[in-house]
């Protein structure tokens, strides 16, 4: 699985919707509205590395009221979070 991290910024009167927009797009897994320069980070998780191209350059800049966006693909998880819950049977 390839995960992108992807920086966007958004007309700052239209981030609730941009943000949701961009949340129902195939292979968006998460979006985040942040502090700082950019306004959202959208977490894309995609099989191939096409796929990140279809859905960044494709649909996601193509929201209305994107302005912007860089793109940051992943090459290790280092997060025992995510392997805990990939291999969790359940039992507490």
């Amino acid at each position: 699985m390839i995960t992108a991290i992807v920086f966007v910024k958004a007309d700052v009167a239209r981030i609730p919707e941009v943000a949701e927009s961009i949340a129902e797009i195939d292979g968006v897994s998460e979006v985040y509205s942040v502090t700082g320069t950019i306004d959202l980070i959208a977490l894309v998780r995609v099989r191939h590395h096409d796929d990140v191209a279809h859905v960044v350059a494709d649909r996601l800049n193509k929201v209305p009221g994107v302005s912007e966006t860089e793109t940051h693909i992943a090459f290790r998880a280092y997060s025992r979070h995510d392997l805990e819950a990939a291999f969790s049977l359940g039992l507490d």
